[in-house]
């Protein structure tokens, strides 16, 4: 009977090292979008050219793929390696 709840035991299929890279690509995502919000204009016939800064147009979109890429990466770590 000990060897049954030896078997039923349940696993995690991510280590604590998978979870890390996760919650870093997360983190990294988020930073993106929070960076990509804003510029809009109250009055919509006025044109605000805030929304065409490099901080929204070059850096926001990298952050969030380079986040992408560490979800990826931390999916595919093996955890059994040492």
């Amino acid at each position: 009977m000990g060897e049954q709840n030896n078997k039923n035991k349940s696993q995690f299929i991510f280590g604590k090292r998978n979870y890390k890279f996760m919650f870093i690509g997360l983190a990294f995502i988020a930073i993106g979008f929070i960076l990509m919000s804003g510029g809009g204009s109250d009055d919509p016939n006025v044109f605000n050219p805030e929304i065409f800064n490099f901080r929204r147009i070059r850096l926001a979109p990298t952050l969030v793929l380079i986040g992408f890429g560490i979800q990826i990466y931390a999916i595919l770590l093996n955890p059994n390696k040492k």
